[in-house]
């Protein structure tokens, strides 16, 4: 059955150029009886085949699967998975001192919609598509086909990701296997305990995992200060540095837990010494700051959620980015060191770099960038699609 989309003239253009998506106000006309989540043929103006993807109510009405007039075939998702497993080999992400990986990230990976996590032998899917949810099926075969004996379960956790408004029976699932308890997996060496049921997002953060390894090579004999600390990654690291002391701040009853399930597990490995200070508190992290004496703590990190979800926030979180760090940036201690960060898609890393300097300016400090920061390998941005480098940072030096 003909199932197509047709490209109003030269709304093509941007697909010759292998961006990823088709939006909703590029296309003249619907051939064919299309559901939400079926691949359709994106068909140019003048009747050229330019490719196949992913049909979606919304903005963002088709995600690319692939170009050309070939539409995907059988092998199709273990070639993807493939090629993505063999980008993090060649980045040295996996290995027996990283066994939580990304896997597939979205548009980086060409699977636009789809994220795949690795913690040890269970892979968890996300879906922000139709297309990809209903696919999960043949993707956790492919990872199946792909790892063999070394993935025992898939877990789909979609339900909160799935922006689709097709009639479909979202909940989490193990599509294959099934694991009971707590998976304790190592980043850099060091242990974290993931709970990708009840967690955010998959279970853990590992977008940060080679920003959290910098933060510990600046923490030995600091006074380390860890606002939005969720699970506690970077309180770990610091800990594992050598800080003098770690007060680690999160909103979450259930983060602070882990997190300090997470101190139990490295202390017991001896990576986190027992003679270390940490303290945790579950309150607010910006009015913890706020009531924090200026002078405190030496290192700084400052990692809030996404202040902007869409672009009609963006002002908005500007200004939030800007207070919150001229608030850390007149608190700190003289000499004292702030990693920040904003992982907001629609805030580009120049504005926030502007946000930055205005918090600096108004605190009447001297301040100096040491680092910028961004996203690892396993978190790769797609050249073709620069919108897919969503996490910016900055480490400064306050004087």
């Amino acid at each position: 059955m003909k199932k197509e989309i047709i490209l109003k003239r030269g709304r093509e253009e941007s697909l010759r150029r292998f961006h990823p998506w088709v939006f909703s106000g590029a296309i003249v006309r619907i051939d064919g009886d299309v559901a939400e989540g079926d691949i359709v043929r994106v068909v140019s103006s003048a009747g050229e085949t330019i490719g196949f993807g992913h049909y979606q109510v919304g903005s963002i009405a088709v995600r690319m699967l692939s170009f050309g007039g070939e539409a995907p075939g059988k092998n199709f998702w273990i070639d993807r998975l493939t090629a993505a497993l063999k980008l993090r080999e060649a980045a040295g992400v996996v290995s027996v001192h990283n066994t939580a990986y990304r896997l597939i990230h979205g548009e980086g990976d060409n699977l636009p919609g789809l994220i795949v996590d690795i913690y040890g032998d269970c892979a968890v899917m996300q879906a922000h598509s139709a297309g990809m949810f209903l696919a999960g099926k043949e993707i956790a075969e492919a990872l199946k086909t792909l790892f063999g004996e070394r993935l025992t379960a898939v877990y789909d956790k979609s339900s909160s990701t799935a922006p689709f408004k097709a009639d479909l029976d979202l909940f989490d699932r193990y599509i294959f296997g099934k694991r009971e308890g707590e998976e304790i997996v190592k980043e850099n060496g060091i242990l974290f305990s993931v709970d990708w049921i009840k967690g955010q997002k998959t279970g853990f953060f590992l977008d940060q995992r080679d920003n959290r390894a910098l933060l510990s090579k600046y923490a030995r004999g600091k006074r380390v200060l860890n606002l939005f600390c969720y699970t506690g990654g970077f309180s770990i690291y610091a800990l594992a540095g050598g800080a003098l002391s770690v007060d680690s701040v999160d909103s979450s009853a259930k983060a602070m837990s882990l997190l300090e399930r997470n101190i139990e597990i490295n202390m017991a490995a001896g990576i986190v010494a027992q003679e270390r200070v940490h303290n945790s508190y579950t309150t607010d992290a910006i009015e913890f700051l706020r009531d924090s004496e200026a002078g405190n703590y030496d290192l700084m990190v400052v990692d809030p959620p996404a202040f902007a979800k869409h672009r009609g926030s963006l002002q908005n979180a500007l200004r939030a980015y800007q207070r919150l760090n001229a608030m850390a940036i007149s608190k700190i201690a003289p000499g004292g060191v702030i990693f920040t960060y904003s992982c907001s898609q629609v805030v580009d890393k120049t504005s926030f770099s502007e946000a930055v300097f205005s918090a600096a300016a108004s605190t009447g400090r001297s301040v100096k960038i040491l680092h910028r920061l961004t996203q690892p390998a396993d978190h790769p941005v797609n050249i073709y699609h620069p919108e897919g480098e969503y996490l910016k940072g900055l480490v400064i030096y306050v004087e």
